[in-house]
């Protein structure tokens, strides 16, 4: 018979579900890890060994976007020139400190179409671009929730008499000209001389 503090301790366990590590918070960067030297990492059109391999990372590869894990937490969402598949998580290590509190990923970049636009991180703050022109913003400011593991941020940027606002969530997101797959949606107001104009698309952290 089991003694009371043991049979405490296995319903505490079976409460909590048995130690299982905490979801990754996506999207995220990882480094490819345990590939020989020789070989490469697959990446399959779904996520299952037997499924048709639709691009490979080298046993070097850094920096790859994992937008998405599927059910079994083994196989994580990465893009391989125009289309996403899945790569075996065993086999990416996340980088540390992608998200840091009240900070942007270095690389992180954002975009849409109808009109075409991108902005993204630059040394003296933000580049803001559409096809007419294209504005550094000096002035950056990142806001986030403070909630631990939130990718959630707002963006305001300005210069002169543009000032752009921007919120950033983690969702499914498609660009609209490929099979790519992207972890964040943006919606952007650009405010100017001009009208105030909506804009929305999605972001990517990926060097």
């Amino acid at each position: 018979m089991r003694s009371v503090p043991v049979l405490l301790l296995a319903l505490l366990v079976a409460a909590t579900g048995g130690g299982a590590t905490a979801a990754p918070v996506l999207p995220s960067l990882y480094d490819v890890t345990g590939v020989e030297t020789d070989d490469v990492l697959n990446v399959r059109a779904g996520p299952d060994a037997d499924a048709p391999v639709i691009g490979t990372l080298a046993p070097n590869a850094t920096g790859i976007e994992v937008v998405s894990v599927d059910p079994s937490g083994r196989w994580g969402e990465v893009n391989v020139g125009e289309g996403a598949g899945r790569a075996a998580l065993r086999f990416l290590a996340e980088q540390p400190g992608v998200w840091a509190p009240g900070a942007l990923p270095e690389h992180l970049s954002c975009f849409g179409t109808e009109p075409f636009w991108n902005v993204r991180k630059s040394e003296k703050g933000a580049v803001f671009q559409m096809p007419e022109a294209a504005q550094t913003l000096a002035a950056v400011t990142a806001l986030d929730t403070g909630i631990p593991g939130d990718v959630r941020r707002a963006l305001i940027l300005t210069e002169g008499k543009l000032r752009i606002t921007a919120t950033i969530t983690p969702q499914s997101c498609g660009d609209g000209m490929s099979d790519r797959a992207f972890g964040l949606a943006a919606v952007v107001i650009v405010e100017d001389d001009a009208a105030p104009r909506l804009l929305t698309g999605c972001c990517s952290i990926a060097p």
